[in-house]
């Protein structure tokens, strides 16, 4: 039975600005990531009634929030994960069970595809040659189940604002372009030579987006139908890939619903997916540090205990700035300008480890805490320990209260370096 649309604008997540009073940042040992499953829960009722009224598929793409401590919770609603190699498709396998696994890596090492056959549904090669050799391994692999096969397709679009970011760019290594199709189709084609059906493509993957609405998806698609619908009409399934913006606030539902009901008129027996990383956690937790020390430079400079460069390197990275509260109520979102401005930075000897500047409403003191929002994806599973800096502890809260997940320490540093 299907389930009503939620529309994104209606999610707690998105009430603007995010101010989280009711969680205990007081009692988190700083620095840390604090998950509010609370409102992860309501973004996966929202996917739950999107898959289950447009009729998709929807797969958690790991390489955005990889905390599996939520992994059972995930997998109430979702229909599996994404993986980008080996170990993300075990940590699915295992933490996630009954759920589909699906796989896919600019290119595989040999003794990594025998693994993966065992805990893949679902495998997406980057290239022929990658696709070949996989077939050549046939043979010497075994299981009780052979994986799916698919083929990542570049329609050589571009949406995306940041090139980084952008799949589709001049000179990109992801994905076969229409000619490199063509190459193959006239080589060995899409079925295996050998005779052996596990070899056989049966989908293809297209991923071009990074924090997009549903008006660059329409303008991916129909360039992608252009390109590739000869082959679309011979799939038993096609994944639409990740950077759908779909929980924030702004999002076209309306027009990704009606994209997607194209998209089954044209291919009524082809399953549709999508794997949304960014959009199932967004909003959905915060990074909470506390201030060391004060220094005064020509502005008024910060030092807390956590750093852009280890625990938000994408802050440097992509840039942006995060959204700042100080830790006491009434929560009030820290200005670009102001009376009270300061520099907030890390702890580390890399000069340029700074978050931003934030105007307070009133003067920082040693000791205060920080919230940074927006600290669930490309967070935890991008940090690092230089200089030693220690990794935040993980911690959830929900109906039943504050969650320890995880804390580390010196061990982790040591393991990581031999």
């Amino acid at each position: 039975m299907s389930k009503q649309l939620i529309h994104p604008s209606q999610l707690r997540s998105q009430a603007q600005p995010t101010a989280p009073e009711d969680l205990p940042f007081d009692l988190v040992k700083t620095p840390a990531y604090l998950i509010d499953c609370r409102l992860l829960e309501e973004h996966l009722k929202f996917f739950e009634a999107m898959r289950q009224s447009l009729d998709i598929k929807i797969l958690l793409a790991q390489k955005s929030y990889s905390l599996y401590a939520t992994y059972p919770l995930i997998g109430r609603y979702l229909n599996g994960t994404t993986a980008s190699g080996l170990h993300e498709a075990r940590l699915a396998y295992e933490e996630m069970p009954g759920s589909e696994v699906h796989c896919f890596s600019a290119a595989f090492k040999d003794d990594e595809l025998r693994e993966l056959y065992q805990v893949c549904d679902t495998l997406v090669f980057n290239s022929y040659s990658q696709l070949k050799r996989y077939r050549e391994l046939l043979p010497e692999l075994h299981g009780s189940r052979a994986p799916r096969i698919g083929l990542r397709l570049n329609p050589q679009i571009s949406t995306a604002s940041h090139e980084i970011y952008d799949p589709a760019a001049p000179g990109s290594r992801l994905g076969l372009t229409r000619a490199h199709v063509d190459e193959l189709l006239a080589d060995s084609g899409l079925k295996d030579s050998s005779g052996d059906s596990r070899g056989d493509v049966s989908g293809f993957l297209i991923h071009a987006l990074c924090e997009q609405g549903a008006e660059d998806f329409q303008t991916l698609l129909a360039g992608s139908l252009d390109r590739f619908d000869d082959l679309f009409r011979e799939a038993s399934w096609l994944n639409f890939g990740g950077g759908h913006h779909f929980t924030k606030r702004n999002y076209n539902l309306e027009l990704f619903a009606k994209l997607c009901g194209e998209l089954h008129d044209r291919y009524p027996q082809t399953e549709i997916y999508v794997e949304p990383g960014e959009a199932i956690s967004l909003d959905c937790g915060w990074l909470v540090c506390e201030l060391l020390d004060l220094v005064d430079n020509q502005l008024q400079i910060a030092i807390c205990d956590t750093s852009a460069v280890c625990h938000m390197p994408d802050v440097l990275e992509m840039p942006y700035r995060p959204r700042c509260f100080l830790a006491e109520a009434p929560f009030k979102l820290a200005e670009e300008t102001g009376e009270h401005l300061y520099r907030l930075t890390g702890p580390t000897c890399l000069a340029g480890d700074r978050i931003g500047d934030y105007a307070f409403q009133r003067p920082l003191q040693i000791g205060d805490r920080l919230i940074f929002a927006d600290m669930a994806i490309y967070t935890h599973v991008k940090t690092n320990q230089f200089n030693g800096m220690p990794l935040p502890s993980l911690y959830s809260f929900d109906d039943s209260g504050l969650h320890l997940i995880r804390h580390f320490d010196y061990q982790d540093f040591k393991n990581l370096l031999g």
